[in-house]
């Protein structure tokens, strides 16, 4: 699995001109892509290091703060370019892969107690935010 974590002040997801996930207070916005190797083990690290991540104001984490997380599936993070100018997307795990994968990311990060905000999985996703800092970082499990 992969993720891009930004610190936000805030963060939403509009899907046909209707927001169907937001944070409006400090937390971290992530991305998360699915590979096809990965499993619902990848899932559970992923959202044990998510929700431990110290990297809001103090060096806190979201466990330490109660702060939010919009999380939204993000297969274009497994995209290559490393050849010519057109982007493969073999790396990605298709989406009856990827979907259940990344709702185990969700549940995991409710279950330890985090208010997790979501995009909606393969739909035309609009995302805005507020990077703070900027603090932007890649996890690779």
């Amino acid at each position: 699995m992969r993720a891009v974590v930004q610190r936000v002040s805030s963060a939403s997801v509009t899907v046909e001109g209707r927001t169907v996930g937001a944070i409006d207070e400090p937390g971290l916005l992530v991305l998360v892509g699915v590979t096809h190797t990965d499993t619902p083990s990848h899932a559970a690290r992923l959202a044990a290091k998510l929700w431990g991540l110290r990297i809001l104001d103090g060096e806190k984490s979201c466990s330490d703060l109660g702060a939010p997380l919009l999380v939204v599936s993000q297969f274009t993070l497994y995209g290559d370019a490393r050849k010519g100018r057109r982007p493969t997307w073999q790396a990605a795990a298709p989406g009856p892969v990827a979907e259940p994968l990344v709702e185990a990311v969700i549940a995991e990060l409710r279950a330890l107690g985090a208010r997790v905000e979501t995009g909606r999985f393969a739909a035309d996703m609009k995302v805005a935010l507020v990077n703070d800092g900027p603090i932007t970082l890649v996890i690779d499990l």
